[in-house]
């Protein structure tokens, strides 16, 4: 198995035998201590052999990759009939219907601001993946499946999630308020209405990709 984009190699510590790429020295390091065999890479080029995994993994980063480079050397690391499983979490998790809705007030305020700032970093739309898989014609199935999980969780760490997206962090460092971002009303709705540990529910969306 080969996880593509490892970070800190935190989902490959479950696998028996699993080789994770990853271009941060900095979280390299991490997963190394971790007992990870990580190499220094990216999606565009791993450095990895031809036809070496069964399984290739990418968590949460398929939107950064230039897909023109990485879907061919994702192909080329695959064996015949492996499969390529690319997942994402929906965001926010399913909570509260006052809770989305302030949400989503709050993120078409920030996505807006980082537009007109120049702070939205480019990367593919997410629910493009699918159909970029299919057009790339590399891989003989392509399909979505998706998964549920159910956790708890308190507002405080709702509002923490929400502001450690990058744009938000960016935005709050050029000195835009909370009140401006709508993160003072996230705060008061998220309070009001989540004053218990709260049931969240995740949508994961795996694309799933046989070579």
């Amino acid at each position: 198995m080969v996880d593509v984009g490892c970070g800190t190699g935190l989902s490959c510590t479950i696998w028996p035998e699993v080789t994770g790429v990853e271009p941060s020295a900095e979280m390299r390091a991490v997963a190394a201590r971790r007992g990870v065999r990580v190499v220094a890479g990216s999606a565009e080029e791993t450095g990895l052999p031809d036809a070496c995994a069964d399984i290739v993994t990418v968590s949460h980063a398929l939107h950064w990759f230039d897909a023109d480079r990485a879907f061919p050397e994702l192909a080329r690391i695959m064996r015949p009939g492996a499969v390529l499983a690319a997942f994402d979490y929906d965001w926010p998790p399913a909570v509260d219907p006052e809770v989305d809705a302030a949400y989503r007030d709050f993120e078409a305020t920030h996505t807006a601001m980082e537009a007109e700032r120049g702070l939205r970093p480019t990367f593919s739309p997410k629910h493009e993946h699918l159909e970029r898989l299919r057009r790339s014609g590399l891989f003989r199935h392509v399909n979505e499946v998706c998964l549920h999980m159910k956790e708890t969780g308190s507002a405080e760490r709702f509002v923490d999630f929400a502001t450690s997206q990058g744009g938000v962090v960016a935005l709050l460092k050029e000195g835009v308020g909370e009140d401006e971002l709508g993160l003072t009303r996230l705060r008061e709705v998220t309070a009001r209405r989540m004053t218990e540990r709260t049931t969240w529910w995740w949508t994961c969306r795996v694309r799933l990709a046989v070579r």
